[in-house]
């Protein structure tokens, strides 16, 4: 089972006929206009291009609304599609950093209050 957020989807909100480009673009994270170009050269090289297109606006469901809040999640979530494990990395990354200052916060706080030292020695 996938997340809707790493579905294909038909993006009206941003299309030019039927979403296709545009779903693509979103999907990929490549800019709309570049997604448009390469569909308009492979329908001006290939006859393959234009049924694809029109059997793809037909089969791929429109994009939810509250798929995305804000273009930060957006752009997580594109590079979730493009690379999972470097995502994950980069999160695994994020929270050894958080973790190092928390640390190191947890370090001076203590260090500055014998008090609360002697207290944490003492329950361990």
């Amino acid at each position: 089972m996938t997340s809707e957020r790493t579905t294909l989807y038909r993006d009206k909100q941003n299309a030019k006929l039927m979403g296709v480009c545009s779903g693509i673009a979103d999907y990929t994270g490549v800019n709309a206009l570049w997604v448009r170009l390469g569909a308009i050269i492979l329908a001006l090289t290939t006859g393959v291009a234009i049924p694809a297109y029109f059997v793809a606006g037909l089969l791929l469901n429109k994009k939810p609304p509250h798929l995305y809040v804000d273009k930060e999640e957006q752009k997580y979530w594109q590079r979730v599609r493009q690379s999972p494990t470097r995502t994950a990395r980069e999160v695994r990354a994020r929270f050894r950093d958080i973790d190092r200052r928390l640390a190191d916060v947890e370090t001076f706080y203590v260090t500055s209050n014998p008090r609360l030292s002697a207290e944490i020695d003492r329950l361990r």
